[in-house]
């Protein structure tokens, strides 16, 4: 299977999906640039006690062969991503979810809604982001000069690039999320980072919020490098939604805060404390 534009069991082994929990009901967690599934490994466990979790790998991972990333299919938008999550959930027969989405994923989760609302019975948007650039009143948080700058050390030296990100993203002096990040993101072939970080960056996707019919939360740390409060604020009248702002830094919480992330998501769900 060395591509995954048409839809087929061979994407569930592809992108390394797996299943935790035998509950009635199901709960996607999505990751976002740089990790894989295993940036969940803290909530699953909590998580499997209540839902059925699926867990899946971004086609862009380091754990997914590179011969199924087509620059052509997954460059120009979260089109494609947001197939392969409709295609994954089809072909484990799921009918209905919870999603939870970090970062890019919240955007995949939104854009998947479109497509089949159906599937979908609430979108939980955890660091995400429509749109990183500056616009005409939309504060995305970065200048055309700041993502140049970002991409043009991407491409100069990949190793030193996913080095000085780390700490910032982790954004809490926590050395082992940052090393999981930085391994994680280092791993990653250097041409797919570039293409996918382009494609992450310089992406406008707030056309699909409006068209987002279903219940939404938005949940975002108070202090991230890569998204400030002025994003979530838009998300929140876009989608109508619930906004909960955490009292901690960073772009990873599941990693950094799962703990109190976790008390969130309970409470969002109803989910009982035993």
């Amino acid at each position: 299977m060395d591509e995954l534009s048409k839809c087929g069991s061979g994407i569930l082994e592809a992108l390394n999906t797996r299943v935790y929990g035998n509950a009635t009901n199901t709960l996607v967690l999505s990751h976002g640039f740089g990790v894989d599934q295993t940036v969940w490994q803290f909530i699953i466990p909590v998580l499997a006690c209540y839902f059925k979790v699926v867990v899946y790998d971004l086609v862009f991972s380091p754990n997914v062969s590179p011969k199924l990333y087509d620059p052509k299919r997954y460059s120009h938008n979260f089109s494609a991503y947001a197939e392969d999550l409709i295609c994954i959930l089809d072909q484990l027969h799921v009918k209905e979810t919870v999603f939870i989405g970090h970062s890019m994923s919240a955007m995949i989760g939104c854009i998947a809604a479109t497509k089949r609302p159906q599937l979908f019975q609430h979108l939980i948007l955890l660091n995400g982001s429509p749109r990183y650039l500056d616009a005409q009143n939309y504060k995305g948080g970065f200048s055309e000069q700041d993502l140049n700058a970002i991409l043009t050390n991407l491409q100069r030296n990949f190793s030193a690039w996913a080095h000085d990100l780390a700490p910032s993203a982790i954004g809490v002096n926590n050395s082992e999320a940052i090393a999981k990040f930085e391994g994680s993101l280092a791993r990653m072939k250097p041409e797919i980072a570039l293409d996918v970080a382009k494609t992450v960056f310089l992406g406008d996707n707030r056309r699909f919020l409006q068209h987002v019919r279903m219940r939404s939360t938005i949940i975002q740390p108070e202090k991230d490098i890569f998204v400030p409060l002025s994003v979530p604020r838009y998300m929140k009248k876009k989608l109508h939604a619930q906004l909960i702002t955490l009292g901690i830094s960073g772009h990873f919480p599941q990693l950094t805060a799962y703990a109190l992330l976790l008390r969130v998501i309970k409470n969002l769900l109803l989910l009982n404390s035993n």
